[in-house]
């Protein structure tokens, strides 16, 4: 038996918000941070030697955890506890679950909706405590995932306890959705990796040359920000970062440079299909296509990025000559053949797009196309070369992070069990009816990709409001793209990029909320207001519009207080 619409959707939100502020406790030290903040992961021995049979991997996640989760210095028993809590914890999960499922219970029959609702929540927790649980979040999304769709079949309006024949077709559909983006995602991580192997970074990284601190902070920010435009968000914030480490003895400076160039990369990924992750999806599903994207989203980009920066470069000390610049006087100049592989990945990259509006074929195809072609160009150029150690795209694919992959897969998966439930269609409703505008519905989603990983959000937006009704590169997900890829810049936890800088240069939660959270905020409703500026001028409603966006931002603070 279903429930009310409005009922379900209260619920679902309710669960939803319970998340968001359970992940924000757990991201919240309960004592003041007195841990050296040195560019390296201190090694854990002589003070704690129940570490030493621990991986590295293992010392890592531990570290994490007891820096920022712990109120207290950690211990054998605290270890010991905590590794009982989670083993038996998970195994009486692990057999309510299998008993739930195997007894066909009525309750689920009739409680379909509230079940599935409590394992996405469950799931999404999971997620969010990764570092304290010490679980995968591509294992836990794949059981979320696998776990809903158990439900959905078996038990959502279903008296007979097996999937019938619609279910297996919506299933067999949205795999092939969620394929295409993998498949992409796969291919281009394919791609850059090749190329930064080959150092063909270093055709863009050889031409920085300057001795001012607060000139190379707006150089990097703009480099940055083209970079991810064709190239993704992770990648480049690898790049730039080990970039800084050349550039940037001082740490101090270093973190602050990184920070800035999270909200670079995270802004330059918006305003193309191939940059940022969320816009991909957008892209692949129909909501948006290239050409009105780029030039609808640009600006709202760079003001993002122009409002951040000229917020944070105060920050900046030139007269501080403890941390001078190091530049290379003469940079060792490229090979033929890593030039040839920098200029051909770029290509293939840029080509996709056209590739896409020319032949109307799905963009995976393309990048898979691309692939094929940068693998037999280092195929022959080890075939040329006498070293062994040459680098091909095998070498480049044991290299890329699978379990990022499938963490999508999980997500995505999950995402289109809830909107083929009607689950989503519901909280659209409730949040048209008790939000008054969708401008508002896109900057709470922007502001909740603060704490919440963007794919999931996106994803849930995609499936919360019918292209149909909102048809291709309408306003709603313009704006969608524009506020979850910027808005994840407000924390360091929003986003990858921000996740990425805290394990390389071990940027800590409290430090990017008191010295980046206020710049990046700032760049992320500039950013929104510079959106509904240029529409309103190009439909010739400039001050109508100014109205509305202050109205706007006056009630999304409402709403968030």
């Amino acid at each position: 038996m279903r429930h009310t619409s409005h009922l379900s959707a209260s619920r679902l939100l309710s669960f939803l918000c319970l998340s968001v502020f359970s992940g924000l406790h757990a991201f919240t030290p309960t004592r003041p941070l007195t841990r050296s903040l040195a560019p390296t992961v201190p090694t854990i021995t002589s003070t704690k030697p129940f570490l030493n049979a621990f991986t590295p991997t293992q010392r890592q996640r531990h570290y994490l955890s007891t820096s920022l989760f712990s109120t207290g210095p950690a211990s054998v028993d605290d270890h010991r506890a905590k590794t009982a809590a989670v083993k038996y914890g998970t195994a009486a999960l692990s057999i309510g679950a299998l008993a739930t499922f195997g007894s066909q219970s009525p309750w689920m029959h009739e409680h379909a909706d509230l079940a599935m609702i409590g394992i996405f929540t469950l799931g999404y927790l999971g997620i969010i405590f990764e570092e304290v649980l010490e679980f995968n979040k591509a294992g836990v999304a794949l059981l979320m995932s696998t776990g809903l769709w158990i439900t959905y079949a078996d038990f959502f309006q279903n008296e007979s306890g097996k999937a019938m024949k619609n279910v297996l077709e919506q299933l067999s559909h949205q795999l092939a959705d969620v394929s295409e983006i993998c498949f992409f995602l796969l291919a281009a991580s394919a791609i850059v990796e090749v190329v930064d192997q080959y150092q063909g970074f270093q055709v863009v990284t050889n031409r920085i040359q300057t001795t001012s601190k607060k000139e190379l902070f707006w150089t990097i920010g703009f480099l940055t920000f083209f970079l991810s435009s064709i190239l993704n968000n992770l990648t480049v914030t690898i790049v730039m970062v080990s970039l800084l480490r050349k550039l940037i003895p001082d740490y101090t400076d270093r973190r602050l440079f990184g920070a800035m160039v999270v909200v670079a990369a995270n802004a330059g990924g918006v305003w193309t299909p191939i940059g940022d992750v969320t816009t991909t999806m957008l892209w692949i599903n129909h909501q948006l296509s290239t050409i009105p994207t780029i030039t609808e989203l640009f600006l709202p980009s760079v003001v993002c990025l122009v409002g951040s920066l000229a917020f944070l470069v105060r920050q900046v000390n030139d007269d501080d000559s403890s941390a001078a610049i190091q530049t290379t006087k003469d940079p060792a100049p490229l090979t033929a053949s890593q030039q040839i592989i920098f200029w051909s990945g770029i290509s293939v990259l840029l080509a996709v797009p056209v590739f896409n509006e020319l032949t109307g074929l799905p963009p995976y195809l393309a990048m898979l196309t691309g692939l094929g072609a940068v693998w037999i160009l280092t195929d022959i150029f080890k075939l040329e070369s006498e070293n062994e150690q040459a680098v091909t795209v095998p070498d480049a694919l044991a290299k890329l992070d699978t379990s990022g992959i499938l963490f999508f897969l999980g997500i995505l998966m999950s995402i289109g069990v809830l909107d083929q439930s009607g689950l989503l269609k519901e909280l659209a409703v409730y949040l048209s009816d008790n939000l008054p505008s969708l401008d508002i519905i896109a900057t709470v989603i922007g502001i909740a990709s603060a704490l919440i990983d963007n794919v999931p959000l996106v994803a849930a937006t995609m499936g919360m409001y019918d292209i149909a009704q909102y048809g291709t590169d309408d306003r709603l997900w313009q704006l969608i793209a524009l506020c979850a890829g910027t808005g994840g810049s407000i924390l360091v936890i929003g986003s990858a990029s921000g996740v990425a800088l805290m394990g390389l240069e071990k940027v800590d939660f409290l430090w990017y909320f008191r010295n980046v959270s206020l710049g990046a905020a700032f760049g992320y409703f500039a950013g929104i207001a510079a959106y509904i500026a240029q529409t309103a001028i190009v439909n010739g409603q400039l001050l109508p519009q100014a109205a509305i966006a202050i109205d706007m931002v006056q009630q999304t603070a409402g709403t968030i207080v």
